[in-house]
């Protein structure tokens, strides 16, 4: 074989495999992290077939809504397809409707301290950060949290609409820094 031919063999099958990543990862479920909110690297979105629980890890598009403009533009999240204009966001639910949640200094869940929620006041720029004004969590909303302290999360946004879960958030092949 020519070297010519070689070459063409190579890209063809390079080819090939970008094609069958491309559709693992349209039908298979599976989407790439970049941010430090959990472990970067290969996740896949599971089917939940019940209903959403407090602790569970999930994929969820957030509403098109100022959280989302604020977030595209101050780059906290990539542009995707959910209908906001992002990508989903891979966070831990931790308090459900009916759920009652404080913002002073940190979360606060039914009277109980959140760890790791400590409540930013600027981004790393120095830029204002919204702050979530804290009440009942009302039917058909939840809110969400990440440990990673420079998280953009349901302690700035607020809860959002469970109508945007994808599913389960599942680590198939993620590292830590």
């Amino acid at each position: 074989m020519s070297g010519r031919r070689a070459a063409l063999a190579v890209l063809g099958a390079g080819a090939i495999m970008l094609g069958a990543l491309a559709a693992a990862f349209a039908y298979g479920g599976y989407r790439v992290n970049f941010t430090p909110s959990y472990a970067y690297g290969l996740w896949r979105i599971e089917p939940l077939d019940r209903e959403v629980r407090a602790g569970d890890r999930i994929f969820i598009c957030p509403p098109a809504d100022t959280a989302a403009e604020l977030a595209l533009e101050r780059g906290y999240l990539p542009r995707g397809l959910c209908p906001s204009g992002t990508g989903p966001l891979i966070k831990t639910v931790v308090a459900l409707p009916g759920q009652s949640v404080e913002i002073d200094g940190q979360v606060i869940i039914d009277g109980e301290p959140l760890p790791f929620s400590r409540v930013l006041s600027a981004d790393a720029e120095g830029r204002a950060m919204p702050v979530y004004a804290g009440g009942q969590i009302g039917e058909g909303v939840l809110f969400l949290h990440s440990d990673f302290v420079g998280s953009y999360d349901s302690r700035y946004f607020g809860p959002i609409p469970a109508e945007g879960v994808l599913g389960l958030a599942r680590e198939v092949l993620t590292f830590a820094p």
